[in-house]
Formats: C-alpha cells, structure tokens, sequence
C-alpha cells in the first residue's frame, strides 16, 4: 500500500478537562484510545507520554469562546478500517454522549486525506487540511466519510447513509 489516511477530529470543549463535566469523557479515554490501537488498520494516533493527546496545543484559532480544543490525529491503512473503528465499539459509545462534553459546531471538524505510506501528519498538516475541506468542502485533498477519494484517480466516493455514524 502506498497511501495510508490521516485523520483528524477537533471538539471545543464544553468546560476544562480537569471539571466534573468531564469527568466520564476522560475516565474512558484511555479504553477508547487502547481499542483504538488494536483495532484492524490502525497505524498511529497523536500521543503526548499520558497516552493521549489532549494536552497537545493546537487549533487554538478555532477556540470559538470554548474552554479550548481537543485533537485526534491518526492514521489508518484505508477509509474502511477507520470506519470501523469510529463507527463500532466503545467509540460509538461515546460519540453519542459527544453533545454533554463538546460544543455544537456548524463547520467541520473532523477531515481525511492520503499521507505517504510511513509519513506521519503533524498538526500544522491537520490545521490546513480541516481550513481546506471549510472552505472548499470535499475534494481530494481534504475529504469526508460521506463523500471521500481513493488515494489516486480523485473520483469522489458517496457514502450510503447506512454505512455513516449510528451515534
């Protein structure tokens, strides 16, 4: 395989992490983070030494009056097996209580796109790729689950509803 997928998702935080209305989110972190690094496909997510990421600063243009920003930054073999894993599991689990931690957001927050295969992204890399699919909307440089590229021809992929998040 030539091509692996980034990803990249952001939240603007309800209240700080440290805060009692936090507190299920960051207890089940590190099992979310764990299934995570099993799942089929995985190659790399973001960490600092905690095991996570939320202490990495970045995205703090897009703060939106919040109590700052969390970042995901993984990389995976194909759209399918980072579907997998988001869309299953304990992460679905979570994904449905996303409204008592994180801000509604009217743009995206969450963006795809190739990386050589043993590249890693950075999150200058995500920063510019979640502006490109705001300004633009899917294309393939910056893309989505609903409407997503292969990593060479460039010809958009719809997704079925059926095939997109039951959170």
């Amino acid at each position: 395989m030539d091509h692996h997928l980034a990803q990249v998702n952001v939240s603007r935080l309800l209240a700080p992490l440290d805060s009692p209305l936090l507190a299920d989110f960051m207890a089940a972190l590190d099992e979310v983070n764990a299934e995570a690094d099993r799942a089929p496909g995985f190659v790399w997510r973001l960490q600092t030494e905690d095991g996570n990421a939320t202490s990495v600063q970045a995205f703090g243009w897009d703060v939106a009056g919040s109590h700052g920003m969390i970042v995901n930054l993984t990389v995976w073999q194909d759209v399918e097996s980072l579907a997998g894993y988001v869309f299953g599991g304990q992460h679905v689990q979570i994904m449905r209580r996303r409204r008592e931690w994180f801000a509604r957001a009217a743009e995206a927050t969450t963006a795809l796109w190739w990386v050589p295969a043993g590249s890693l992204p950075t999150t200058d890399d995500a920063e510019a790729r979640i502006r490109l699919l705001r300004a633009q909307g899917p294309a393939p440089e910056a893309f989505t689950f609903r409407t997503h590229f292969p990593p060479v021809d460039g010809t958009a992929v719809h997704a079925a509803d059926d095939w997109l998040c039951p959170a």
